[in-house]
């Protein structure tokens, strides 16, 4: 049976919109647990899946199970009015490259199909094994600086140390930063994310139709999670609400002295 961690609105709020987080290399749903809580505080459904199983000798495969998790996770939160929309896919690190490759490719839009989709701390193509060092606080130095999130990936004794330096099947990066996904688009990334590439991000936001890249001052690779954390739940959150509006922000700065 498939397994989900589920965050549910404040009791008596209509829900606005159903989220769908897929981990990345070594996390567990628990990693999400502090997202996921903040993003349903505003009323959002929120669901976190197990990380996806990447094949480098069967992508394809790879990618028709993840879709068939997702299609499950997303038609078992319909109530008797159904599944409430916007839905929303969020993807970390390999979830993201997953996320990417699933959408931008030739697929048929199913049913289920999201109408946006979040890509954070997507790893850059030239970026290879060795790279994140051979030591577990090598690992959570590329990962964050937020002793919150640190403590807590230390702690939880399913996350696989070691696996943020694993190869991504090159099929699946290629088809990545090949998308083509009409998609509204929200890309993160810190700045100071080793594993990101800075040039291929840039081409991939211009190729897209409907993409934002956001760069997360001083963040590492765990952009979700980093020190930055609320900011980022914000620009996420702002990005749903834009949603609702064709894309128009709610908000626009017409004065400010900083």
């Amino acid at each position: 049976m498939p397994t989900y961690t589920d965050h549910h609105g404040p009791e008596g709020l209509l829900v606005r919109g159903t989220i769908l987080v897929v981990p990345g290399r070594g996390e567990t749903r628990a990693t999400y647990a502090r997202l996921g809580a903040r993003l349903a505080a505003d009323a959002y459904r929120v669901r976190v899946i197990d990380p996806p199983a990447l094949d480098a000798d069967d992508p394809a495969a790879s990618l028709t199970e993840l879709e068939a998790r997702l299609a499950r996770a997303v038609e078992d939160t319909a109530s008797q009015d159904g599944v409430v929309r916007p839905v929303v896919l969020v993807g970390a690190d390999s979830g993201a490259v997953a996320l990417a490759a699933l959408l931008g490719g030739s697929r048929t839009p199913a049913a289920w199909w999201p109408n946006a989709v979040v890509l954070a701390g997507l790893p850059g193509p030239s970026a290879k094994t060795g790279a994140v060092g051979d030591t577990w606080d090598a690992e959570l130095d590329v990962r964050t600086a937020c002793p919150t999130h640190r403590g807590r990936l230390t702690e939880d004794p399913e996350v696989r140390r070691g696996s943020l330096d694993a190869a991504l099947p090159d099929a699946l990066l290629s088809a990545a930063y090949d998308s083509e996904s009409p998609l509204p688009t929200l890309l993160l990334v810190g700045d100071s994310d080793p594993l990101a590439d800075d040039e291929a991000l840039a081409r991939l936001a211009k190729s897209l139709p409907l993409a934002r890249l956001s760069v997360v001052h001083g963040a590492h690779h765990d952009v979700l999670n980093d020190l930055q954390h609320r900011s980022v739940a914000a620009e996420v959150v702002g990005f749903l609400e834009a949603l609702r509006g064709d894309l128009r922000p709610l908000i626009s700065v017409r004065s400010s002295a900083w």
